[in-house]
């Protein structure tokens, strides 16, 4: 009986934590379609620039119904002791009205940027000698691309709009994969790097299961890490550093685990082979990398119409070469195997872990004599 009341109080604590979120994102979401119909039905047909998909395209119904699946995975992680019950710290009323603001006021901006499809505003002399050409662009349309404080303070509230108030929960889709290598082990003694940080929330999520393990977030906006340095301040063993994901600043073989959010989508094909490359060098022998990411073309065929839309709406230029990437190919010849795949809502989990040094030896003789070496294990 009283590990049923248990029970109980958790799932109405969850419940009472993310119902109003989901409530909240949801009900911007409503507000932004009926505002997007209304401009659509001033505007002449052909300014309009959005095509139909060659796909299926899920409607309302089963998207929150596969939603409602996520969160219900959420709590059962809950429950089987993965992490704690998550604390989403958005900040108070005042903070999210204010934020909500910020967001309505800033949709002029993004629509007239997409009806010129003006995506390069952030390039000029001097980003262009601070960082990459594919990084200086308006993703999304995005005011001040990646980097501005402006930009910064609205990202969290457009993401969840666009997830439905569920970013966050996709988000710790990967802690299992985590906790199921760093289970016994001494956390203090570990070190994970969150590749492309941006507002930090996943290094939250992480220090809320693990206080003690030392985590170093990279992301090459300083705007972004200063927003992340403000939300994570009571958290120690906290390090945030401005670098490229495709030069992580850490020895060879120092990382036991890598974790990379809503990142490769946003990368061209040759920088997500560099940064692969990469986290296979910074890996230790045995450790684990963790992408999250869009779900790809065919995981989950009744979306495929939706992953086709995105791109048009939203300025994402590499994105439709991620839909059919081949991650695991990729990631084989640098000793990083294919451990699974976890389909998160529209998201995806992908596994990978690093070769012992033995095993990559003998791989990389298999591959000079022209055969493929066989990953230990593989599944959906």
């Amino acid at each position: 009986m009283p590990s049923e009341l248990a029970q109980a109080v958790t799932r109405a604590a969850y419940g009472a934590r993310q119902l109003p979120r989901v409530a909240w994102y949801i009900g911007h979401g409503l507000v932004l379609r009926e505002l997007a119909t209304t401009l659509h039905r001033s505007e002449k047909p052909k300014v309009r620039r959005r095509q139909r998909a060659h796909a299926s395209v899920p409607d309302r119904k089963r998207i929150y119904a596969d939603m409602t699946k996520l969160f219900l995975q959420d709590l059962a992680n809950v429950e089987a002791g993965i992490y704690p019950l998550p604390a989403d710290h958005d900040g108070s009323l005042l903070a999210l009205i204010r934020r909500s603001r910020m967001f309505f006021d800033d949709l002029p901006d993004i629509h007239r940027r997409r009806e010129r499809r003006a995506h390069s505003e952030v390039l000029n002399e001097i980003t262009r000698r601070t960082r990459p050409r594919y990084y200086l662009q308006n993703f999304h349309f995005q005011s001040g691309g990646w980097l501005t404080e402006k930009s910064a303070e609205l990202y969290d509230t457009q993401v969840e709009i666009l997830f439905n108030g569920s970013a966050n929960a996709i988000r710790r889709q990967a802690l299992p994969q985590l906790h199921e290598v760093f289970t016994g082990r001494d956390q203090r003694k570990l070190k994970v790097i969150d590749i492309g940080c941006g507002t930090g929330r996943f290094i939250d999520a992480i220090k809320q299961v693990w206080p003690k393990l030392p985590v170093l977030g990279i992301d090459m906006s300083e705007a972004y890490l200063r927003h992340a340095m403000r939300h994570l301040r009571r958290w120690s063993r906290v390090n945030l550093s401005a670098a490229k994901a495709e030069s992580l600043p850490v020895a060879d073989e120092s990382q036991d685990a890598l974790i990379s959010i809503f990142l490769f989508h946003e990368l061209p094909p040759s920088v997500r082979r560099a940064v692969l490359r990469e986290c296979a060098r910074v890996l230790k022998p045995r450790g684990r990398l963790v992408l999250v990411d869009s779900l790809q073309r065919g995981d989950r065929p009744e979306y495929d119409g939706l992953l086709e839309l995105f791109p048009e709406s939203y300025h994402e230029p590499y994105y439709r070469s991620y839909l059919d990437e081949d991650f695991a190919a990729l990631g084989a010849p640098h000793g990083l195997v294919h451990v699974r795949n976890v389909n998160a809502f529209i998201s995806k989990v992908m596994v990978f872990d690093k070769r012992a040094a033995s095993s990559l030896h003998l791989g990389e003789r298999l591959l000079h004599f022209g055969e493929k070496p066989k990953p230990r294990r593989q599944s959906q």
